[in-house]
């Protein structure tokens, strides 16, 4: 019997935000909105990166690549979210739910191993400035960006391996607006502590090991830092690691509220407003966090605004 049921499972039911039907409209909206900003301010931030010549360091390098990796977490997710909205019955296949959980912890796991990397860079030209061409040098700056995209695809590939080999025999419906891990595990009616081990353990072996670097480069960082004489280079110093440590605790924050807090207070409607927040709004915020304080991209997008008077006065000129 469960041998039957398991071949005949080839969807699953994703609730969405089904149980605020008066809200719906606007929840359409406010999430079209957000997804949209997201594509054009890190697409924005992207071409910025690639145009412009100063601003062709590893620090942007990085930031280049974790822009790309909002772009497709959060494109994971939003299409089939915002599609749903006015479905009746919001169906996601077996096959699509797997796709879908592969891409989503895979590019969850890239960007952990993209602020590492980060974390290190800002603790080289802090720490050891001398030293900072040799320590991130443009292969260095690939390998690092390589590793991080094989860490995040073998996170992926290992979770979405350990979930999707449960046996699935009862109910189908997904109290989630996608196919995350929590409500996944809920509805398997076999035995779940392998998978939650293997969660566990692939959390910590890439979500710690990127918390232990972040925090090791950025100890380093403040004692070297409080080294600096002046108030002002020490001011100077930390506003270079204030946009990256904001985004830092953001997305850690959320992602280890989401994924380690104990199951027996799970409640899934809250955690889908958690979910919301880090697989939504968070990949919209980091190209502001990064935009606002940065006099280098402030001065990116000014040349950008020239170029495009001057693009849209020529055509007037032609015409």
């Amino acid at each position: 019997m469960v041998g039957r049921n398991i071949s005949i499972m080839t969807n699953f039911i994703l609730l969405g935000f089904s149980e605020h039907l008066e809200l719906q409209v606007v929840l359409f909206v406010l999430f079209l909105g957000i997804y949209l900003m997201t594509l054009s301010w890190n697409l924005v931030l992207i071409v910025l990166i690639r145009m412009e010549s100063h601003l062709h360091s590893p620090m942007y390098f990085f930031l280049g690549n974790l822009s790309l990796v909002d772009i497709s977490y959060t494109s994971s997710i939003a299409p089939k979210m915002l599609c749903d909205f006015f479905k009746k019955q919001k169906t996601i296949s077996y096959i699509g739910c797997a796709t879908q959980f592969f891409f989503f912890i895979g590019m969850g796991g890239t960007e952990c191993c993209l602020l590492a990397a980060m974390a290190y860079d800002r603790y080289a030209a802090i720490s050891n400035p001398l030293l900072y061409t040799a320590l991130m040098s443009p292969t260095i700056c690939v390998g690092l960006a390589i590793t991080a995209y094989a860490g995040g695809f073998l996170t992926g590939l290992v979770q979405t391996s350990s979930v999707f080999q449960l046996q699935f025999c009862g109910s189908r419906v997904i109290n989630h607006f996608f196919c995350d891990l929590p409500p996944l595990l809920v509805l398997s009616c076999s035995s779940t502590f392998l998978s939650q081990v293997v969660n566990f353990l692939v959390v910590c072996a890439i979500g710690g090991s990127s918390a232990i670097v972040v925090l090791v480069s950025y100890g380093y960082i403040i004692a070297a830092v409080m080294k600096i004489q002046s108030t002002g280079g020490r001011a100077k110093a930390f506003n270079t690691c204030a946009s990256h440590l904001t985004t830092v605790i953001l997305f850690y924050g959320s992602g280890l509220f989401s994924y380690l807090h104990p199951s027996s207070r799970y409640s899934q409607d809250n955690d889908k407003v958690v979910s919301v927040f880090y697989s939504v709004v968070i990949p919209m915020l980091n190209p502001i966090i990064y935009s606002l304080r940065n006099k280098e991209i402030k001065d990116a997008l000014k040349k950008l605004k020239e170029r495009k008077k001057h693009v849209i006065s020529l055509c007037l000129q032609v015409h």
